[in-house]
This record gives structure tokens, sequence and C-alpha cells, in this order.
């Protein structure tokens, strides 16, 4: 049996090609620092060994191979060791191209937002309608309970990520995975790190649309300009989706302004309507990607209407955490201020009248920059109150970092009440405590953070469950 191991196997598409691994018949073992759920408790139930820090003594035995995780950096003990050792290593992508994807059908998610919920809508509708595809996903899809699943046929589903590959491979992950159908969901700038300006991520998508072949097949969301433009250079033929642009191919109609009942059209024609569990227009968005991806493809529309009816969402995408006292905690991923809007935007539908708390942690390189300065405040500005927590520097001067206080100080203006709008706090700790003063019945609390965020919703729920009548 041969044995990979993973450094930086708790990141979210390490985890998944250690899944896949591991299905394929390899012994995999992983290190990684900072481990917390949900990936540690995936690869816990996978079986897969984790070593809770980097060290050369992870390296024995000696492995058959090494994958890097692009968090991973020169300098890195157990990276260190692999090079000294001759060890054989490649990037994730590479691995993932030369196992999983040569000779099969990649359906590729690209943009910005909603790539991953995109993918796991795909799955779970090619799944329903037994076409039986494989997937990598930068999550976990409530509907599979795992990120990442071999394909029993052509098909395999992938979240396209534009983040870098490794330290030897800056090039984004998606050029690694030769999309037959790619699908163009959105682009604005993201990743501050690694992109100067919004020009440098429209050469990588430029790059990513000219591995299409010329029999594949470009979804292109036309509601997006950026993406309007850039498939203006598409060498594939070009399908269009959109909910707000009238020449398109493939469009949507709500029901609901909450976005949980919608129709899908074919060149207004509608084809069946939707009603379902998620939340917001920018879910109908995603739905609609997926629906005319697996339209166009040949499903039936009553196949294509019974897999989005069951989809069951994904794990840390507004996913209520638990519910006390009528005090209702989600779990959100937004790292980024459209995000952060629409899924404010939808809550704010489904409760009406009801307080909608956000609490931001901002982690993220690029947000905890002032990449997005001017956009965040208008972006939670829905949210009856807002907590932020002041951004770890880690290598940034204070100068470049996000100016929290601006950020409150813009939504606090002609603001009323005994509370402030809006409260910069200094990590989770201090915002459970504060959350458990102030929260009332029916309220409805969104944590953002892409981390642990010292383990807020635990907190949350002790201490609530703690003074529940």
């Amino acid at each position: 049996m041969p044995h990979v191991h993973i450094i930086g196997i708790c990141g979210t598409a390490m985890a998944g090609l250690a899944a896949l691994a591991k299905e394929r018949g390899w012994h995999v073992t992983g290190s990684d620092h900072g481990v917390y759920p949900p990936m540690s408790l995936f690869l816990q139930d996978l079986g897969i060994p984790i070593q809770e820090t980097f060290a050369a003594e992870n390296l024995n035995p000696t492995p058959d191979l090494v994958l890097v995780g692009n968090a991973i950096s020169r300098g890195n003990p157990e990276l260190e060791a692999v090079l000294e050792r001759n060890i054989s290593y490649r990037s994730g992508g590479q691995w993932l191209f030369e196992h999983v994807l040569e000779g099969r059908h990649p359906v590729v998610v690209s943009g910005t937002h909603g790539k991953t919920t995109t993918t796991s809508m795909i799955a779970r509708v090619m799944d329903e309608a037994g076409w039986q595809p494989g997937f990598f996903i930068g999550g976990i899809p409530k509907d599979f309970g795992l990120g990442a699943r071999f394909p029993k046929s052509l098909w395999v589903v992938i979240e396209g990520d534009e983040y870098d590959t490794a330290f030897f491979d800056k090039r984004p992950k998606f050029l690694h995975y030769h999309p037959k159908t790619l699908i163009l969901h959105n682009l604005e700038f993201d990743h501050g790190d690694i992109y100067p300006d919004l020009e440098a991520i429209r050469v990588q998508f430029r790059l990513l649309l000219r591995l299409v072949p010329g029999n594949g097949q470009v979804m292109a969301n036309f509601d997006d300009p950026e993406i309007r433009e850039l498939v203006k250079k598409a060498y594939s033929p070009v399908v269009s989706y959109g909910l707000n642009h009238a020449d398109v191919q493939y469009t949507a109609r709500l029901h609901r302004p909450d976005g949980q009942a919608w129709s899908v059209l074919r060149g207004g024609e509608e084809l069946f309507r939707v009603q379902w569990l998620l939340l917001g227009r920018h879910n109908v968005l995603n739905g609609l990607a997926a629906a005319a991806t697996c339209l166009h493809h040949g499903m039936e529309p009553a196949q294509v209407k019974q897999g989005l009816e069951r989809f069951q969402g994904v794990a840390r995408r507004l996913q209520e955490r638990f519910a006390i006292n009528d005090i209702h905690i989600y779990d959100d991923f937004a790292h980024h201020p459209t995000a952060m809007a629409t899924t404010i935007d939808g809550l704010k539908c489904k409760v009406g009248s009801s307080r909608v708390w956000v609490v931001v942690e901002p982690r993220s390189n690029t947000m905890r920059s002032r990449a997005h300065q001017e956009r965040l405040a208008p972006a939670l500005a829905q949210a009856d109150f807002v907590l932020i927590t002041r951004p770890a520097p880690r290598g940034m001067t204070p100068g470049q970092l996000l100016d929290v206080d601006a950020v409150t100080e813009i939504l606090n203006r002609g603001a009323e009440g005994p509370l402030p709008k809006a409260k910069v706090i200094a990590n989770g700790v201090e915002a459970s405590e504060y959350l458990t003063k102030h929260l009332k019945k029916g309220d409805h609390c969104i944590i953002m953070s892409n981390g642990g965020f010292d383990g807020i919703h635990e907190r949350l729920h002790d201490s609530l469950k703690s003074i529940q009548p």
C-alpha cells in the first residue's frame, strides 16, 4: 500500500485530497497546526492520523509521496526535511489531475463567490440523477458528509479556486484542473495577499478560459459584467444564465423575496418550480448555475428539480448551529463584502422584523487588510447589530490593517437606541460575553469567520444554555 503524507492536511482542499487518496487505497498521514472543526472531525472520521505540529519526525517512516499544502512555506521544518531527504513531493492540484481528473469530464466551478455551494449542488443533482459523479469541494456538503469522492463515471465536479497552488507553483489551483465544462460565476477583487489588483485576477481567468476545449462548454453568469467581458474571448460554446440580465438562455423567477421558492426558465419558458431550504437571491443564482449546467448536459428537468429540492446545503454556509430560548445562532464562512451582504439580506428577508446580529472576524489576509475598507460598512448595514474584532497584525503594519474603528463609526451614524449598532471587540471570547448579555428571544445571530474564532459557538451555546429560563 503506497504511503502519502500531507503537510497542511486540515486545509479544506488538502483534507479532500486525503479522502480521495484513502478511498483509492493509499495509506494517508498528515500534519497541521491550529486544527479545528469541521476538517479535523472529517479526517478523524476517516481514520486519518494527524500530527498537530510540523516536525521532521512526522516523515518517519519515509512516505512514498508528500503533498504540500499551499499554506506551507520554506522554513517549515517538515518541508525542509522533505527537500533535504529528497522525498518525492507534489502540489495537491497536480496530484488531483494525475490521479482523478485526467481522462474524465471535469466540471469546474470558478468565481469569487458561491463556488462551494454551487459545486455541492451540481454534485447532489448529478448524484440524484444516477450520474455517479466524483467531486472535490472546499467544504463539507451536508448531503454527502465529506468534501471529496472518487468518481464512478466520467463526471467530476470540482471547486475551481483561484488561490495559488504551492510554495513552488504560484499558478492558481484551477489551472491544474483542465475543465471540459467551465462555470464562470462571478469575478471580483479578492486574495489581496497574492494579487495586486483585479487585472491580475482577470489574467488568470483568461488563462483558465483558454483551457476549455472547442467541444467543451462555458457556463457564464451574465449578471456579472466582468464575466460578460471575459467570455468574449472564449474558444468554446458559451451558455448564459442570470437573474438580472434580459438576454440569457437560462434565468430564474423568484416567488418569495427570501429565495425559498423560484422557477427555472429556459428561453423564457418555465421548466419547473423549486421549493427548497436555502435562503437568499445569491443561492437562487447558485441554484440556477447548477440547473443550467445539468440541463444543458441533457438531464431531465424533473431530475434537476428533485436534486435541488433535496439539497441540504453546506456546513458553515449560513448553517444554523443551535437555537436556545428562540435565539438562533448561525455559522457562516463569508469573508468578502459581497458574500456578507447577500447572506445578511437572505436572512433578513426570512425573519422579517426580528433582530439580526452579525459578528465578524476579519481573518483572511485580504479581510485583515484595507482592500475592502470602503465596502465593509455598506455590506453590514442591513444588520441590526454588528460586532467586529480587531484584525491580528500577522506581519502587517497598522496602516495596512483594516480600520475597524472607521467601519463601526460609519455604521453608528444616525443609529439610535440603548445599544450601539456596531462595536469593536477583541476576540471571540469577548463577543460571546457581550452577546450573552444582550441577545433576546427571537434574535438571529450570524457568526462570520473562516476560522475557529476562539470556539465562539461552543461558548455561546454553554452560556445561553446556563441562563435559559
